[in-house]
């Protein structure tokens, strides 16, 4: 019985121990029970805290985090995007969306330097630049994101590499190339939203054209000597037909200037603050559009649905003049034209036309370069021109306007500025003086030898029968060909 009872009480020993163990540890998983339930609860505060007051269509969008990440940026992208991010018509929504959208920026010179930069800096998650041109010291007054030792290479790999320095985050995209109709359509599509950085109708008209084709919104703008211009077209950006669409760039210009009127920087110079100034309106109207507050149900993985018809999108063309006062004028534009050519009910320009190739903006736009008004027996050659002799046999009148004249003038010229009106200019009583001069050879010369053409022109078809058989001639191509024939030391502005 002794051994026997032993033994049982061994067992109940045994026995009384596991029960013991068993409810420790049965205790320690209710512990860790609590704590992973409160663990779990405090997750889901974060979550409430880091959504805070946010609408419910909007909370899908937040929520779109990388996998094992509360937070739906890097830790550097709240330090880098803070000071934006607390304003309130950005937030944390805003930035979500400026972090998911494709911008592309077409021209990457006065005005997309700005523009590229500010959007770059402001988080944009896919940067798309477009240009075919290199740097040039003429180019860096004006154009920021460029610099002395990148002359001679391609804008949009100079322009690359300031925008990585100033943001690594973004995906930035090469289109090293100019816009041409052909593919400029499927170069579009890939983007949300398009930035038209040119400087000339033809890309203004080809670029409005593909953003309506391709369901786009648009930012244009231009700049020139000290006034600049901005409007946001097709915005909303609905198809061809749909009335409550924003208006193209035809609805607003239905017919491009004439040839002869439109200058570019190069002719008609620009001040660089000018071009900077429209540069980062055009920037601030991306991010705007961008970082709208969306519908309720908007669908965030196409941010061109959520681009609403508000009382901030009704068009309106902002001007801008450095040297006026105030310097910022909007006029209300109309909505879109009932017979617009490519967003009416009835277009003449489609998918197909646009990618065929078929459409000539450079006929519809005109060329105003080279001018060929005269025949060559009235052109006189930069070289032939200086072998002449300097005893008061000739006239040479110049017909740039004061300022270039002020800048570097040949002895003995006579300013007459061209004012692109032959009977206006031809009134001018210096002009009408250096005329007088029976038996004298006039020779008339401009910067680029195509004012000197349109002068001569005039002169000759109105005052021939009074020149008493002198020779009125220009200086073919101008004070260029002078500095590349003649006198290298020429200023070359």
């Amino acid at each position: 019985m002794d051994i026997d009872g032993t033994t049982t009480d061994l067992h109940v020993s045994r026995l009384r121990a596991q029960v013991i163990a068993t409810e420790a540890q049965l205790r320690s998983l209710k512990e860790q029970l609590v704590a992973a339930e409160q663990h779990a609860e405090a997750a889901r505060h974060l979550n409430d805290a880091y959504l805070g007051g946010m609408p419910a269509e909007w909370i899908g969008e937040a929520l779109s985090r990388p996998a094992g990440r509360r937070w739906p940026l890097e830790d550097e992208e709240y330090k880098r995007y803070g000071r934006q991010l607390i304003v309130p018509e950005v937030g944390l929504h805003g930035q979500l969306r400026l972090k998911n959208a494709k911008v592309l920026v077409i021209g990457v010179g006065g005005l997309g330097c700005p523009a590229a930069a500010y959007l770059a800096g402001a988080g944009v998650g896919t940067l798309g630049l477009v240009d075919a041109d290199d740097v040039e010291l003429s180019n860096l007054h004006r154009q920021i994101a460029h610099s002395t030792e990148r002359i001679g290479t391609s804008k949009v790999d100079s322009a690359l590499e300031y925008l990585q320095a100033l943001n690594p985050l973004v995906n930035y995209i090469r289109h090293p190339f100019a816009l041409i109709a052909e593919r400029a359509l499927q170069t579009i599509c890939a983007y949300d939203l398009v930035l038209d950085c040119t400087d000339h109708p033809t890309s203004r008209y080809l670029v409005s054209d593909a953003c309506v084709i391709a369901q786009k919104p648009l930012v244009s703008a231009s700049a020139l000597k000290t006034e600049g211009q901005l409007i946001v077209l097709n915005n909303p950006p609905r198809p061809p037909g749909d009335a409550s669409g924003g208006p193209c760039y035809r609805c607003v210009f239905p017919t491009p200037p004439p040839a002869e009127s439109v200058l570019s920087c190069g002719e008609g110079g620009i001040l660089g603050p000018v071009v900077g100034v429209m540069g980062v309106l055009q920037a601030l109207e991306a991010v705007k559009l961008l970082t709208a507050k969306p519908k309720p149900q908007a669908n965030f993985v196409n941010l061109t649905t959520d681009f609403g018809d508000t009382e901030s999108t009704k068009p309106s063309l902002l001007m801008f003049s450095a040297y006026s006062m105030p310097q910022f004028r909007s006029v209300r534009m109309r909505p879109r034209r009932k017979d617009c050519a490519v967003c009416s009910a009835q277009p003449t320009i489609s998918a197909q036309s646009l990618t065929s190739g078929s459409l000539d903006y450079i006929a519809f736009c005109g060329v105003t370069t080279p001018v060929n008004l005269l025949p060559p027996a009235l052109r006189m050659t930069a070289s032939d021109f200086s072998q002449l002799p300097r005893d008061g046999s000739n006239v040479l009148i110049d017909v740039r306007d004061e300022t270039q004249y002020a800048i570097c003038a040949l002895r003995g010229s006579i300013n007459v500025p061209w004012t692109g009106n032959a009977d206006s200019w031809l009134e001018q009583g210096v002009l009408r003086g250096a005329l007088a001069q029976d038996g004298r050879d006039r020779y008339i010369i401009c910067r680029l030898g195509n004012d000197s053409q349109l002068a001569a022109k005039a002169v000759i078809d109105r005052m021939s029968d009074q020149l008493a058989f002198a020779t009125v001639k220009d200086i073919k191509n101008g004070f260029r060909a002078w500095r590349a024939e003649v006198d290298p030391s020429w200023p070359d502005y």
